[in-house]
């Protein structure tokens, strides 16, 4: 006995094998049949051989151990027409005596054989048809602009409209988390595999739950294919790899230029995937300053000839193209490798130079040491920022108590309101009309919000010390985490120091972001003095030729400097303290 149900759209209306079992069972009494085994399976039986538990049954039988079959229908046993033509073969070996189905039996007889194969062959043109049927639908579904297929994660497929008309909705759970990802990403402020721990981590992202899979952390492989799938920006390709473009009617969360961005940021060019691919760690961070477009990079592989001394890009060259000398043939030859960063020249044909990665990240350290604090520095700044934050937790642990008694007294308030609407004497709305006591309820529920926000306060106010901790850590830090850091920690240590970065003329253009715009500002206002009190000459003549990148001119570089300076450098940190602070309520806001 074999009973066959298949997961497949074509099948979904087919009995299950249990009720195929109770439809054969009264046969097999009746005819008084003697069954080897009851075989069931769950597979599609479109394609020859996919099936191990048909072909199990089929080695069987040739080996002797049963010499027919009863099922429900021909059609449990194929829809192709190779495994028609092994039951076909074996009946023509004598092996299978006979097919038997509730309704027509089919013996090793040529005409039985022909009706085998007839409707063998009439299960599989049904099942073409309907797969043109459901290709045809597909791609009719796609033109509309619904997109055919299983939603992607943060969007979920509207099952409540009818086959054909179903389009994406925003998930509730998921949609604006992964739209946080996109911007996290694009803030250049974290890399991929950060934005994975904080999803994971921090904000328990999980995939959507289904009948099989599901449920589980996301992985690094789906996060990168949420990156590189252009149906975020509101557009899918169907069928894949066709080349027809559809714009969908789903919410994007992403606009196509900065869909495009991240392409950059990860080191592909647009929708193209290099066979080998090569990362650079400025690319996706500079605009050229002459036509704004983005600068991108490339690598060459130079040969120094050693017959003709002549230097050569051997990319594609197997010879000197001077002297004609084979590589092969040179006896040690003198390999370079160059990485250059130039304009992508996609929108204008700009004419601004290259610059070599290691003339770039010169003037990058040259940039950290303008906003590199010494050791002791950062040691005061710490124990500074440690007295503002408490200092402010004292204020907030003072204003605690009596917030507390004017929120009981709003509460009150708000209490007795409600009671005196609720009256019985204020059934027409004599004591208080509605329209009164809304407006009176709104101000009252607003001044207890603002009230109950002192634990926000506090929250922010940890937020401040840390994130200036941190800051400070890092403007001691950058310069040797720059030249010890891999491809990531440079790239993450630009975006983080500087926005608006920009290359004209091989000059590298910074503007510092908030907190490093401070410490920039003392390094030059500390510098303006030193060169006011101490003429150029005798600088010139102790060799301290550069202020900015000697040691001596570097921000408080002994304690003494930062005793004398105590007034200006408590000004700094405060500044990168309030910064902090002023950020963490603003975003706190606008989360309440």
């Amino acid at each position: 006995m074999y009973c066959r149900k298949s997961s497949e759209d074509e099948d979904r209306q087919v009995i299950s094998n249990q009720s195929q079992e109770d439809a054969l069972e009264p046969i097999a009494i009746r005819d008084r049949l003697t069954l080897r085994d009851r075989i069931r399976e769950e597979a599609s039986a479109k394609m020859s051989g996919t099936r191990p538990s048909f072909n199990a049954m089929v080695k069987r039988i040739k080996k002797g151990e049963a010499n027919a079959i009863l099922c429900w229908h021909l059609n449990r046993l194929s829809r192709n027409a190779g495994d028609a033509a092994s039951l076909i073969e074996l009946m023509d070996q004598g092996k299978l005596v006979e097919i038997r189905t509730p309704s027509q039996t089919f013996r090793n007889i040529p005409n039985d054989k022909f009706l085998v194969s007839l409707f063998c062959s009439q299960a599989k043109l049904e099942n073409d048809n309907k797969s043109e049927d459901v290709k045809r639908g597909l791609e009719k579904k796609a033109k509309l602009g619904f997109y055919p297929g299983v939603a992607p994660l943060g969007y979920l497929n509207d099952k409540s409209k009818n086959r054909g008309e179903r389009d994406l909705y925003n998930d509730p759970d998921r949609f604006e988390l992964v739209k946080k990802m996109w911007r996290m990403l694009l803030a250049r402020t974290h890399t991929p595999p950060q934005i994975l721990k904080i999803a994971n981590e921090e904000w328990g992202f999980r995939t959507r739950k289904t009948k099989k899979t599901g449920g589980k952390p996301l992985s690094i492989s789906g996060l990168y294919h949420i990156f590189h799938n252009p149906i975020y920006y509101g557009w899918y390709e169907y069928p894949v790899g066709s080349g027809k473009w559809y714009e969908g009617k789903h919410e994007p969360m992403v606009t196509r230029e900065e869909f495009e961005e991240v392409q950059i940021i990860l080191g592909r060019n647009g929708n193209t995937r290099p066979s080998r691919p090569l990362v650079f760690p400025y690319t996706g961070l500079i605009q050229c300053g002459n036509c704004y477009g983005m600068i991108t990079a490339e690598e060459k592989h130079h040969v120094r000839c050693t017959a003709c001394r002549h230097k050569f890009a051997c990319g594609h060259r197997s010879e000197c193209p001077r002297c004609k000398t084979a590589i092969s043939a040179m006896s040690a030859p003198r390999l370079r490798h160059y990485v250059y960063y130039h304009c992508a020249r996609r929108k204008t044909e700009c004419q601004q130079p290259s610059i070599e990665i290691r003339d770039l990240e010169r003037q990058i350290q040259v940039e950290l040491k303008q906003l590199h604090i010494s050791g002791e520095f950062k040691s005061w700044a710490f124990r500074h920022v440690r007295e503002l934050y408490e200092d402010d937790i004292n204020t907030l642990t003072h204003a605690s108590a009596s917030r507390e008694k004017a929120l009981a007294d709003c509460l009150n308030r708000i209490d007795k309101l409600v009671e005196l609407k609720t009256s019985p004497g204020n059934e027409d709305g004599g004591l208080l009309s509605d329209e009164e006591y809304s407006s009176r309820r709104r101000k009252l529920l607003q001044e207890a919000a603002m009230l109950q926000s002192v634990k926000t306060e506090r929250l922010n106010a940890e937020r401040a010390l840390r994130e200036s901790e941190e800051f400070f850590e890092l403007a001691y830090s950058a310069p040797k985490r720059f030249v010890k850091g891999d491809f990531w920690a440079k790239k993450e240590l630009l975006a983080g120091i500087g926005s608006n970065l920009a290359l004209r003329d091989k000059k590298l253009i910074i503007e510092a972001n908030s907190p490093f715009a401070f410490v920039r500002q003392f390094n030059s206002d500390e510098v303006s003095e030193n060169e006011f009190i101490e003429p150029e000459k005798s600088l010139v003549a102790s060799g301290q030729k550069n202020l900015i990148g000697s040691e001596n001119s570097s921000l408080l570089r002994d304690v003494n400097k930062v005793r004398t300076n105590t007034s200006k450098v408590k000004l700094l940190v405060s500044k990168v303290y309030h910064h902090f602070r002023e950020l963490a309520a603003r975003e706190s806001n606008s989360n309440n």
